[in-house]
């Protein structure tokens, strides 16, 4: 019999094989640090140099409005798990087990449904109609000139046939047109339809049950709700 000490250790379980997705919006990231490059210029800047309750009300102003841009601009992020889809929005932070999920929709807005008919916005893939027009322009034109090349290979095939004195069958004496990789498609289309392949590859898996939470972003709404107190009171108080 071997002693306890010199039994081996218990195995560890291993390490989840991927990591999550992460989806945010560039542009989103990019204007909120303008915007708060900006607002700490000119907030700093007054609360220096200004005089009586102009530094007061330009730092109060600046906890008002810092935590409104980060959370509309900087925070809202998409996580895609095996397991789960986590939504950080501007206010909230939802958890969706694939299970849960019922549809993935995209019209104006992209949105996810739940089995128990509730809906959360993904704030960080926003819908651009332009997008999407460049992307529908940009696949007319791919296709249009698919079928101009195809029709000069037809034509090419059909002459060198009728010089050989053979017949321009289906498929003969063509060098075929360029292979399309797929529809032309907006880049927030693209990452819907990613997360539609993974709910519906995850969707059924044993892990991937669970029940929706929701959390309220106190950590965002507290400081903001400060912010427009102390500017009221030092409207109030003139």
């Amino acid at each position: 019999m071997t002693s306890p000490e010199s039994q081996s250790p218990a195995p560890q379980p291993p390490e989840p094989d991927s990591k999550d997705r992460v989806y945010r919006s560039v542009p989103a990231i990019a204007g909120g640090a303008l915007l708060l490059a900006i607002a700490g210029w000119l907030g700093i800047d007054a609360v220096v140099s200004g005089e009586g309750r102009t530094p007061w009300m330009a730092l109060a102003v600046l906890i008002l409005i810092v935590p409104l841009v980060a959370a509309f601009t900087l925070r809202p992020a998409v996580y895609a798990g095996d397991d789960r889809l986590r939504i950080r929005n501007p206010f909230r932070v939802i958890v969706v087990p694939w299970g849960q999920v019922a549809a993935l929709k995209s019209s104006y807005s992209n949105e996810v449904l739940t089995e128990s008919g509730a809906k959360y916005q993904l704030w960080a893939v926003p819908v651009s109609l332009r997008a999407r027009k460049k992307a529908a322009r940009r696949e007319m034109r791919a296709t249009a000139q698919a079928r101009r090349e195809m029709g000069r290979d037809e034509g090419r095939g059909s002459a060198l046939g009728m010089r050989a004195g053979l017949g321009s069958g289906p498929g003969q004496g063509l060098a075929g047109g360029p292979v399309s990789d797929g529809p032309a498609r907006a880049e927030t289309d693209r990452i819907m339809d990613e997360l539609r392949g993974l709910h519906e590859a995850r969707r059924r898996a044993e892990t991937a049950q669970g029940e929706v939470t929701v959390r309220w972003a106190y950590e965002v709404m507290g400081p903001a709700v400060a912010g427009a107190v102390l500017v009221l009171i030092l409207v109030v108080v003139g």
